[in-house]
Formats: structure tokens, C-alpha cells, sequence
């Protein structure tokens, strides 16, 4: 068999449509019974959405419930400061797409299961690899029916920012650091709301607001490793904060009635130094955990996907061996993005959140609109909107998609 893939996230399930479409035999495992995760990213970014258009798919995306954000802001006690624009951006998706990520993985997978060497196992763990004469063969996994075994010429391992295949192979990933984790919770939208989505800023205090249309989607920061003292507090400890920085949802704060209403983040930033083993690769989270600062996780785990698609579906759909310098090609490829993103990351976290966290930072002095500063306003809105080195499918379909 071709590839195994472990995890239907962003990163497993692009690249299971991607190697099905190209021909390729794959399964994608998913351990949960569906792709309803609360809380998870869920912004598109104009890099992602030009894959889609390459795949046949972005009118089909563009049609699923999504609210377009043309900018980003940052709200202070002063006003608003205009941080970026992505309308300037030389493609006709110049907008963050905000929608829900188990919508986004639906449309994927429904999309690879219209191709005959697409299977999709719901319900099913992978727990450990197959090592066969130096190198690995394929994975165990478990689901409601017991212990299984898939072989496979390439196992993936899109698992996450806690791979349990990652650790298997013995890949440890190298600690970058982050300030803070991130609470996550809604509360009820009122019309009278302001419409945008935004990110909140005061002295000691941060929080984004995502506009769900009929809810608030609200992460308000706090120190790393902070939350049992928070719970330990009250949920006054929560309650308060949240409405002196959004006053206007201070009639409803009450809504959040205690901290079993709210899930907690913790906030990762890492990367492994080597991705790969004899026929064993990590991609996406497993490979490298993004911080939520500029919201690119999604987007950089589709570009993994893609890059692995260019480079290796021709030989998996041969069955020709997966030579180990190929998977060191594609390290190489994806590490120079990784690495310059979490390069601007870690200057956010350790310039602007941290020092917000401390209230060593007055917003009061930040420049009123980055977009007026002539350098910020040409790479901002190409980071944010398109990344590092934006990859574009260019492994073909291998034949007529199934009914």
C-alpha cells in the first residue's frame, strides 16, 4: 500500500486528498467519531484558498458559512490601530476567511472519498509504528473492534502538537518557548456588537474576539502555566477582566456561569530538528507547533501537505521506495517557512504579549496604523495573507473522480 496517514487535521487530511486524487493508495485514521472539536483555528488564509481553487474546490469552500476579514486590528483603550490590510494583495482572495475547521475538513475529505484509493477510518487511534529491517513499514492502531495493522510504503504522522507517532519514533521537538496559554469560551452577540474580529489590548490584559454572527468567540491570555491559579480564584477572575475590556458585554458576562464553560490552550511553540525517519515522516503540528499569533497553523499545515504531495506522489503511486533523501528535500523545503514564521512569532510573543502580560507595554504608544509605514505595509499583508514560500498543487489527477 502506498501511504498511511495518522491524524485528520489540516495537514492528514489535504494531503490524503492530495495523494488520492494523484492515484496514490492512502487511509487517513481520525481517532475521534467526528471533526467537531470546539475551539480549534479555523482561519483560512489566502494561500490556503488558492489551493483550493487549484483542487476545483474554493466555490464549493466559498459557499460553506464564513465571515470575510479584509484586515486586522488591534483594539486599545485609545482606539483602534490599523495593523494590517490584505486588500492589496495580488490575488482575488485578499481576505482571511473565518470558518469553522470541522466545516474545512468535511469538504476535504468528502472531496478525497470521490477517488477510489481514498479510505477513511473514523474512530481509530494509532498508537505505534511497524519497523521492519531499519526502517518503518507502517502503523497499530485501535478502534471500537480491537487492534489492527496497516502497512504502508510512507507513514505520515499528522497527529499533532502531541504525537503519539512522533514520540514512536523517537523525534523530540525542540522548545522554542511561549509566554502565555489562552482560555477559550462564547458568549451571546448581540447586533448592536461591533462586527469585526479583533484583538484586545491593555495594560496587563489581552483577548481576541472572533465574530461567530450569533456568538462571540473569546480567548482571553493569560500567563503560561496560569490557569489553575485562575480556576483557583473564581470565576469572577475571568468574569471581570473580560467586561472591563469589552464593556459592551457586560450584560451578558454572567452567561459564563463557571470554568467547566471554558477550555484552556496551552500554547505551544516547537519544531523537531529532524522530521523524518526511513519511511516515516512528520508534517504539520507533529513537526512543528505554531503559536496562534498571526492564526497560520492551518495554513502552514496545508503547505506542508502540499510540498509532500509535489515531491512524493509519483513514487508512492509507482510503489518505488521512498529514498530518505527525498523526505530530507521536503525538510529542507518546509523549514525554511517554519522557521521564518516562528522567527515573527516568537518577536510578537516576546515584544508585545509578554510585555502586555507584565504591563511593561503602554498600547497607548503603539504607531496609530502599521499600514502608513512603507516597509510594514508590503510584508505584512504577503506574511499574514500568503506566508513563506506559498506552495501550489502540481500533482495531476490520475483519473476520472468517482460518484
Amino acid at each position: 500500500m502506498g501511504c498511511v496517514i495518522a491524524g485528520g487535521g489540516p495537514a492528514g487530511a489535504m494531503l490524503a486528498l492530495l495523494l488520492a486524487r494523484s492515484g496514490v493508495e492512502v487511509t487517513l485514521l481520525e481517532k475521534h467519531a467526528d471533526f467537531l472539536r470546539d475551539f480549534r483555528g479555523d482561519t483560512i488564509h489566502p494561500s490556503t484558498m488558492e489551493v483550493l481553487e487549484e483542487l476545483g474546490l474554493v466555490t464549493e469552500f466559498l459557499k460553506l458559512p464564513h465571515r470575510k476579514a479584509y484586515g486586522a486590528s488591534l483594539a486599545t483603550d485609545d482606539g483602534d490601530i490599523r495593523v494590517a490590510s490584505l486588500r492589496s494583495l495580488p490575488t482575488k482572495y485578499n481576505y482571511i476567511a473565518f470558518v469553522p475547521q470541522w466545516d474545512f475538513l468535511k469538504l476535504v475529505t468528502s472531496a478525497a472519498a470521490k477517488h477510489p484509493s481514498f479510505r477513511l477510518l473514523m474512530e481509530s487511534e494509532a498508537y505505534d509504528l511497524i519497523r521492519e529491517g531499519g526502517a518503518v513499514r507502517g502503523l497499530r492502531y485501535r478502534d471500537g473492534s480491537g487492534e489492527h495493522e496497516i502497512r504502508a510504503d510512507l507513514t505520515v504522522a499528522a497527529d499533532g502538537r502531541h504525537s503519539v507517532l512522533r514520540e514512536r519514533a523517537g523525534l523530540v521537538p525542540e522548545d522554542l518557548g511561549a509566554p502565555m496559554d489562552v482560555v477559550w469560551f462564547r458568549l451571546p452577540r448581540y447586533d448592536t456588537d461591533r462586527d469585526d474580529t479583533f484583538l484586545r489590548i491593555s495594560s496587563g490584559r489581552m483577548m481576541v474576539a472572533i465574530n461567530r454572527e450569533s456568538y462571540w468567540q473569546l480567548a482571553y491570555l493569560i500567563r503560561k502555566g496560569g490557569y489553575d491559579d485562575l480556576v483557583g480564584s473564581g470565576i469572577d477572575a475571568l468574569r471581570e477582566p473580560v467586561a472591563e475590556l469589552l464593556p459592551w458585554l457586560a450584560d451578558r458576562i454572567g452567561q459564563l456561569h463557571g470554568y467547566d464553560d471554558v477550555s484552556v490552550l496551552t500554547v505551544a511553540l516547537n519544531r523537531l530538528r529532524r522530521w523524518h525517519r526511513p519511511g516515516f515522516l512528520c508534517i504539520g503540528d507533529a513537526a512543528h507547533a505554531m503559536s496562534p499569533v498571526f492564526g497560520v497553523g492551518i495554513n502552514l499545515a496545508v503547505q506542508d501537505a502540499v510540498a509532500t504531495a509535489n515531491l512524493l506522489a509519483a513514487s508512492l503511486r509507482s510503489g518505488a521506495p521512498i529514498p530518505e533523501s527525498a523526505l530530507r528535500r521536503l525538510q529542507r523545503r518546509r523549514m525554511f517557512p517554519t522557521r521564518v514564521t516562528q522567527a515573527a512569532q516568537r518577536l510578537v510573543q516576546n515584544r508585545v504579549i509578554d510585555p502586555a502580560l507584565d504591563r511593561r507595554l503602554d498600547p497607548s504608544k503603539l504607531p496609530r496604523d502599521l499600514t502608513r509605514i512603507p516597509l510594514l505595509s508590503r510584508i505584512l499583508p504577503q506574511f499574514i495573507g500568503r506566508g513563506v514560500r506559498p506552495e501550489h498543487v502540481k500533482v495531476r489527477p490520475s483519473g476520472p473522480v468517482g460518484v
